[in-house]
């Protein structure tokens, strides 16, 4: 189990400090991070070159105590992309141009901030856990969104993949007496068929049809 928000924490403050403390109008929800990006960089879908060059965070990592062999942290050093990373913040250098201004009203999450990997290095989604580990990490994950949802008072909840999109509806978190709209959009990962026929188009498509941009 690798905890980027430990060993990859001023990355992450970082990206905390980018949207300032102001209300966001829409939220992206991934699920946990991915080996070479926010494993690295320690933010959410944080591909290496998106993270760098396009945010302008790159912040020293400690590597962690114990290391899977196939899957070594070397934080902004990292030559692997992340092909999720590299697909969402790329629609949003696209369409934003400048990190500012997407994050003047959008922000983008992760709901679990913890890595799992089984013994040959291979990435365990937290959909896949153990169920006694998943009754027992789920509750946790949910009270965070909780408070990112309260802090950020977003219009909208974005569910990146299937889980989020699950988790959201789950919650069915609330902006005062309003159920906050959800919304879900394919993953971006190559794992996912739908993701390797134009992505970027595909989600643009859902977030105009639905009125979110």
């Amino acid at each position: 189990m690798y905890h980027p928000l430990v060993y990859a924490r001023r990355g992450h403050e970082e990206y905390l400090r980018k949207p300032g403390g102001s209300a966001k109008r829409v939220i992206f929800l991934g699920m946990n991070p991915g080996p070479w990006g926010m494993a690295q960089t320690g933010v959410p879908f944080g591909e290496v070159a998106a993270v760098r060059d396009w945010m302008g965070i790159s912040e020293p990592v400690v590597r962690p105590k114990a290391e899977h062999p196939r899957v070594r942290i070397s934080g902004f050093e990292c030559h692997r992309s992340e092909v999720s990373g590299n697909r969402l913040w790329g629609l949003m250098r696209e369409r934003f141009g400048s990190a500012e201004a997407f994050f003047r009203d959008h922000f983008v999450a992760n709901y679990c901030p913890l890595l799992f990997l089984d013994a040959s290095g291979k990435n365990i989604t937290p959909d896949k856990l153990d169920r006694r580990d998943r009754e027992s990490l789920m509750p946790i994950c949910d009270r965070h969104l909780s408070q990112v949802v309260e802090i950020l008072e977003p219009d909208w909840l974005v569910g990146v993949g299937k889980f989020a999109e699950g988790r959201l509806s789950a919650l069915r978190p609330r902006r005062g007496r309003h159920e906050i709209a959800i919304l879900g959009v394919p993953h971006p990962s190559p794992a996912n068929p739908l993701a390797n026929r134009d992505w970027a188009g595909q989600t643009t498509a859902i977030l105009r049809e639905a009125g979110v941009w």
